[in-house]
């Protein structure tokens, strides 16, 4: 297994498992907290915002070492 494949690997872990953490963290108790279908799809909706904000401060954070790394690479 290259490196390559291996940072495949690992992203794709990754993928899977900050989903089902947001799955099971946050879409399950905000379906079960309703009883109408419309409000358990509005909620799950809803919810897709948690989960970009999830993916903005990892991304961010992600964007931060990168660049942090660079400068003490550089000095």
């Amino acid at each position: 297994m290259t490196t390559i494949d291996t940072a495949y690997l690992i992203g794709a872990c990754c993928g899977v498992l900050g989903l089902a953490a947001w799955v099971g963290l946050i879409v399950a108790p905000a379906w079960v907290a309703y009883e109408r279908i419309w409000e358990r799809l509005a909620a799950t909706l809803l919810s897709v915002y948690v989960l970009a904000a999830m993916v903005g401060v990892g991304f961010a954070a992600g964007a931060g070492v990168v660049w942090l790394w660079s400068n003490y690479l550089s000095s």
